[in-house]
């Protein structure tokens, strides 16, 4: 009995795992921050308490709004390239024809074969076949704006709301120091997973992000504290 072969390969979860990522990694820091910023200016823990949902709120539609044009204005400019190809087709079948089969001979195949391999392909579905291996874009790797900005919002708010969590159960004199340990502990570990589902080195997933983290903080703290 043959064995499949499967391989496990992360890079159709790109996209949506470096928002939600970047989304939780910045509603931690951003939140904390502000509220080690605020704490250490000996503000009441009501005002700590309103500043910090206040970050939460204006973070999660921040961060919304900002990947959803930066992902939407990517979307817009492989539309217009794909369009651009496909006026191309419609116009020059013979040289795109013959572009395709210069591509999959620069990888390694026999110019017959490559005309082989080009006529197959495009017979099936030419626009498809020439926006993956000319431009490079597919369904799996395409840009959703949506997609990105609902997950950063979402990913944002789950990670401020773990500082949010400290300012509401912990005790007003103990804040700054249970504050930076419960980021710092969860930041390490949202390093550590993203390292691991992306397939990079945990160690240095993990020191990035606390080292980066643990800065940012320690400047809001002293900011706070001259202020």
């Amino acid at each position: 009995m043959r064995m499949q072969h499967q391989e496990l390969h992360r890079l159709d979860s790109v996209g949506w795992l470096r928002a939600a990522v970047l989304g939780a990694n910045d509603g931690i820091v951003s939140t904390a921050s502000l509220i080690l910023g605020v704490a250490a200016s000996h503000a009441s823990h009501q005002s700590i308490l309103v500043a910090s949902v206040a970050g939460l709120v204006a973070g999660a539609m921040s961060m919304a709004t900002g990947e959803y044009v930066s992902v939407q204005s990517q979307a817009d400019t492989e539309s217009a390239a794909i369009e651009k190809e496909r006026g191309e087709l419609s116009e020059n079948p013979i040289g795109e024809r013959s572009e395709l089969a210069k591509i999959y001979v620069e990888r390694g195949l026999e110019p017959s074969l490559a005309i082989q391999v080009a006529d197959a392909l495009m017979a099936h579905d030419a626009l498809a076949t020439h926006s993956r291996d000319e431009l490079g874009i597919t369904d799996a790797m395409s840009a959703k704006p949506l997609l990105a900005a609902l997950s950063s919002a979402a990913s944002f708010a789950i990670g401020a709301a773990l500082p949010l969590l400290v300012v509401l159960l912990g005790p007003h004199n103990a804040l700054i120091p249970l504050t930076v340990a419960a980021s710092l502990v969860s930041l390490a570990f949202l390093g550590g997973l993203a390292a691991k589902f992306g397939g990079a080195n945990i160690t240095k997933g993990v020191l990035r992000v606390t080292f980066w983290s643990a800065l940012s903080m320690s400047l809001a703290v002293g900011i706070g504290m001259m202020l």
